[in-house]
């Protein structure tokens, strides 16, 4: 066993009564069975691999995505420091970067590092519809939806096993598992999907982002109904697990008020 691997000498039946939490802005009650640190480690490895294949653009475009991602940082911290919570950013070193790539997608890594496709630019027409994609990325990393998905993975194709048990005698298996739910740098068809819970909850924890940040709540339902029409019968990977276009307008105006209200109370500097 590695000495890196020495902190994550825990198993499941362990970290199940210690893990239960609350997701900051929705209250949601979730279990997360994985160390922060081994989902960070993991996932700047996966993140470093990437840049190795298509590195970050230099231009106003990549510009843009760090001015927006930027904001959205700023706005994340002022919510958490106001509610006691700064304590659960420490694992977060963001970086925001734009890859030349017609694919229409983004991503957040656990740890923030934050990856914006060039092809989603052309759909999102400004800084408002930027933030609207980033902000949804970033609130799947802050919700630590990624441990839930990969927690629950860990359990079903290894049985349960402790992590550290895991790491040690099927550590091509734990990494799959990891490659499934953030292989960044492979076929989309092979990654493990967010449930629509944590698609619903990070539009949700996005357009409150958003909004703290200074940007327009009222551009979000008409990105997503350009999303889907970008796809026509065949959405991007990047819709296809989230709620019908519908729903997802219904919801995204039903939430616009009270993000608007959050934007009142929490100011960036």
């Amino acid at each position: 066993m590695k000495p890196s691997h020495l902190i994550l000498i825990v198993v499941f039946s362990v970290l199940v009564p210690l893990s239960c939490a609350k997701v900051p802005f929705t209250g949601r009650k979730q279990l997360k069975l994985l160390p922060e640190t081994f989902m960070t480690s993991m996932a700047l490895t996966q993140y470093k691999e990437f840049l190795t294949q298509k590195p970050a653009a230099q231009n106003a475009d990549a510009d843009m995505v760090r001015r927006v991602g930027d904001r959205i940082r700023r706005a994340a911290e002022v919510y958490y420091t106001a509610n006691g919570l700064q304590k659960r950013l420490a694992d977060f070193q963001w970086e925001f970067n734009l890859v030349n790539d017609p694919t229409v997608n983004a991503w957040c890594m656990p740890g923030g590092k934050v990856v914006v496709y060039s092809g989603i630019l052309p759909v999102a027409k400004n800084e408002d519809g930027l933030a609207v994609v980033m902000g949804h990325e970033i609130a799947h990393a802050l919700a630590r939806h990624g441990n839930e998905r990969m927690s629950q993975q860990l359990s079903a194709q290894l049985g349960g096993m402790g992590l550290e048990v895991a790491l040690r005698d099927k550590p091509a298996e734990t990494r799959q598992i990891f490659e499934q739910a953030y292989g960044v740098g492979v076929q989309v068809g092979a990654l493990l999907p967010f449930s629509r819970l944590h698609e619903s909850e990070a539009d949700k924890i996005g357009l409150y982002l958003m909004a703290i940040a200074g940007y327009d709540v009222n551009e979000a339902a008409p990105f997503w109904q350009r999303m889907q029409a970008k796809g026509g019968q065949t959405p991007p990977e990047f819709l296809s697990t989230h709620p019908s276009p519908e729903t997802r307008a219904e919801n995204l105006k039903k939430w616009a008020p009270e993000a608007k209200a959050l934007a009142t109370k929490y100011k960036l500097p």
